[in-house]
């Protein structure tokens, strides 16, 4: 299947990606980025993947820029396009024109915590558990039909530091297993809804602390 990545920063996400990319059945056709020294376009580089900074600055506003973005990247055809720590939030004609075919990585359990710093929202709230979210992407921040999750507990010691990192860790596995969900037809949305395997989520499916994701 040909996906396509967005990101903005280290491009952690992007590297399980592209180190799982045969398991999951997703040829990364290229990445794009709206910050020029994002360390994930040389994570790109590397894997020999086609690396493209597309400057916001250059455009009068978000729309303009986001039709631009949007032309570009349909110059590769992809059947998915994957978030992996955009950081912009993109216009609704942009979502509508990759509808059913956008998804998104959240550090948090949604919809706890929406938006960002959410390591450092769950520590202030006194949460016992905290994880990462995999969700269709829709027009509403943060807001799309809800696909996985996986868990980890927050232990006493921790910072935001400590919590992204376990965070982190749970997200490179889990975000090439929902890939290979949608590159193998198990999993598609429709009437707002994300359907796995034929039938439709009520629910994300859960990965608990200590449970593999596989």
């Amino acid at each position: 299947m040909r996906g396509v990545v967005l990101i903005s920063g280290s491009g952690s996400n992007l590297q399980s990606l592209i180190d799982t990319s045969e398991q999951s059945k997703m040829d990364i056709r290229a990445v794009f980025s709206d910050q020029a020294e994002a360390y994930g376009l040389e994570r790109a580089r590397t894997a020999h993947v086609p690396a493209h900074f597309v400057d916001p600055g250059q455009y009068a506003g978000r729309e303009e820029f986001d039709r631009e973005l949007q032309g570009q990247i349909d110059a590769y055809e992809p059947q998915l396009l994957l978030l992996a720590g955009f950081m912009r939030i993109l216009s609704p004609q942009f979502v509508n024109h990759f509808a059913g075919h956008i998804l998104n990585i959240h550090p948090s359990l949604l919809p706890r915590y929406r938006g960002l710093h959410t390591h450092r929202r769950v520590l202030e709230a006194g949460d016992r558990q905290h994880g990462c979210s995999i969700h269709f992407v829709t027009d509403e921040l943060d807001g799309g039909p809800l696909i996985a999750q996986a868990q980890i507990d927050v232990l006493a010691q921790d910072d935001e530091t400590t919590l992204s990192a376990r965070v982190q860790q749970r997200e490179h596995k889990l975000y090439p297993l929902v890939v290979s969900w949608f590159a193998t037809e198990r999993l598609r949305t429709h009437d707002g809804v994300a359907w796995l395997d034929g039938e439709p989520l009520s629910k994300p499916v859960v990965y608990a602390q200590d449970e593999e994701i596989r």
